[in-house]
């Protein structure tokens, strides 16, 4: 869905953060930006199977788009989301920074990236 006809309703933003997962991995994107699937996993503290079907559904709904680097993969939000859905986002991260789970994925992935350096591999600052 990289058409730039592509029209996001609310109905499909809403319908793909239905499941909280997803939503967790669309704010750690919100908030981190590009991220290995490796790095998502942990943060959620998910299987891969689990994740890898989350991501495919984001992806299909246009949220966001993956690049393939050797034998991982790192998913960003898309860079043709209307700024609407942004602003959704931001809204959403700030509300939930500091609420269970969102607070523990932040901290598995930055602990994360201090003891394995990851953020440094896939480009990605990690706070």
């Amino acid at each position: 869905m990289q058409n730039d006809e592509y029209v996001m309703s609310p109905s499909d933003l809403f319908h793909a953060l239905s499941h909280d997962t997803r939503l967790r991995l669309v704010l750690l994107m919100t908030e981190h930006g590009r991220l290995c699937v490796c790095q998502l996993q942990h943060a959620v503290d998910e299987d891969q199977p689990s994740i890898s079907r989350h991501l495919a559904i984001l992806r299909k709904a246009g949220l966001i788009v993956g690049e393939r680097r050797a034998q991982w993969v790192d998913y960003q939000l898309a860079p043709h989301l209307p700024a609407w859905v942004h602003q959704v986002l931001e809204t959403t991260l700030a509300a939930a920074r500091e609420q269970s789970p969102f607070r523990e994925d932040r901290l598995r992935l930055t602990h994360m990236s201090v003891t394995s350096g990851l953020g440094e591999t896939t480009g990605t600052a990690l706070e």
